[in-house]
């Protein structure tokens, strides 16, 4: 667990005790870490009672709590001149995250320059922040991989990792920050600067076969940078045609490849799961869960979604016990599949919009749904695992793949008719691959009803006599602090 909060008054008062408040409401009664970071100072501690104690006063300032130490939790620091940089998360290429610090370092006037740079090249799972007197400067990864959402009053301006701190803050409607954006809070309230976003274009003239070739590189590249230095990794499995390329072409790098499936009890979808690590020849954990376990956990994972959502709940859920058992194997860094589906044209809901309405209008649809996703599945997706302190790597995730998937035509992704089995060019990667027929072949099934959880939600939201939309938003407004 961990939560990064940046505050900002816009009258010059000193904002220390707001945020040391925060992050000891938020560690709750966990062991915990904890950093202030100010324009002038960055102190470390395992206790806000010794970080209050160092006199620092500030207009803005930055601060975390985390149940690792810094390091161990992603985290970076630099002091500047009148400034002070906090990173957070990975940058895969093409230059580790330590150089770009030390070239801020040596260029501390250039910092935000130098930052804008990092963010037009780097593939990565970012964020970062600045603090400067009455100033605070902000981005993110251009996919929108890494949560950070922003807030604002009469008399503050604050920027976190999470609603929770800016609702302790009395910011009742966050907002999320916009991937691959710079933003800039002052007194005059937030600004944003693009640096590297989606663009939606004309598609590409290519074919099925050159694209199918194109999309292996990017994606064996991705899963190769995604997991350089680790020995052993985790896939989220569902035994469907994403996660088992995924687990396939990791497998094919050399990886230490654990299949971990959840699902409710007696859901065809576990003997699907089961087939398909045998045909790939991978390990596979199997947990299933009952009615009682879905009523036990679901509270939990409503309150680190922070929405009363009832989709994101019911795909959350089985998102939740799956980071929760790849942390008992103490296996910290999972791949997952996200971003497939809308990438490539896995939801029926495409083929019926093709079918209506033609390609041009489904291609905006899906285009919409990438630039997005951010908001839809990825900051559900990385607060639930980093609750459990699992690295959520997503191959699919990386700009470079996205981009070119958003180019290619309607025709590379689905056929015109209401039988076909979507995301061809996915399934030719995997044709090519070697991956075996059955699983390149498999229809795609929404995971909140092939693994049973939504009739489970329903069954526990009646026997409490609510709806389910009442019954999560009586679970969101419980949680709140």
């Amino acid at each position: 667990m961990k939560t990064t909060v940046a505050l900002l008054d816009k009258e010059g008062n000193n904002v220390i005790d707001q945020v040391l408040d925060v992050l000891n409401t938020l560690s709750g009664r966990q062991p915990s870490h904890f950093g202030l970071i100010s324009p002038k100072k960055i102190i470390l501690e395992k206790s806000p009672g010794i970080l209050s104690r160092q006199g620092i006063e500030s207009s803005t300032a930055i601060g975390y709590v985390s149940t690792k130490p810094a390091m161990s939790s992603g985290y970076e620091f630099l002091q500047l001149d009148d400034a002070a940089l906090m990173f957070e998360g990975k940058i895969y290429a093409p230059i580790p995250k330590t150089a770009v610090m030390e070239q801020v370092a040596k260029e501390p006037l250039h910092c935000e320059v130098l930052l804008q740079t990092l963010m037009a090249n780097a593939d990565g799972d970012y964020s970062f922040l600045i603090a400067k007197e009455r100033w605070i400067g902000a981005g993110r990864d251009p996919v929108g991989v890494q949560p950070l959402y922003y807030g604002e009053n009469k008399t503050i301006a604050a920027i976190a990792t999470n609603r929770k701190a800016l609702w302790l803050l009395g910011l009742e409607n966050p907002a999320s920050l916009p991937p691959g954006n710079m933003g800039f809070v002052n007194r005059e309230g937030f600004q944003f600067k693009p640096i590297k976003t989606l663009t939606y274009d004309e598609p590409i003239k290519i074919t099925l076969d050159d694209a199918a070739k194109k999309l292996q590189i990017l994606l064996e590249e991705s899963i190769k940078r995604r997991t350089n230095g680790v020995k052993e990794v985790a896939v989220a499995f569902s035994g469907g045609l994403d996660s088992s390329l995924v687990a396939y072409l990791a497998s094919k790098l050399g990886l230490k490849v654990q299949l971990l499936h959840v699902s409710m009890e007696n859901q065809p979808e576990t003997e699907e799961a089961i087939e398909a690590s045998e045909l790939l020849n991978l390990p596979l954990q199997v947990d299933l869960f009952k009615d009682s376990d879905v009523e036990n956990t679901l509270a939990q994972v409503v309150a680190l979604i922070e929405e009363a959502d009832p989709i994101k709940a019911s795909v959350g859920l089985p998102f939740y016990w799956v980071a929760e058992k790849s942390s008992e194997a103490r296996l910290n860094v999972m791949l997952a599949g996200q971003g497939a589906d809308e990438l490539f044209g896995g939801y029926q809901r495409y083929v019926k919009e093709y079918c209506k309405d033609g390609g041009e209008k489904v291609r905006k649809t899906m285009f919409s749904d990438v630039a997005n996703i951010f908001e839809s599945n990825l900051e559900r997706d990385l607060k639930i695992t980093s609750c459990f302190d699992v690295q959520l790597r997503l191959p699919f995730a990386s700009f470079d793949l996205v981009e070119f998937a958003m180019t290619l035509p309607i025709e590379c992704k689905m056929e015109p008719k209401e039988d076909t089995l979507r995301k061809l060019v996915l399934r030719k990667v995997a044709m090519n691959v070697g991956m075996p027929g059955v699983l390149f072949n498999k229809p795609k099934k929404a995971v909140q009803y092939s693994t049973g959880i939504n009739d489970a939600i329903k069954r526990v939201a009646k026997t409490q006599d609510k709806t389910v939309n009442q019954y999560i938003n009586e679970l969101l407004e419980k949680s709140k602090p």
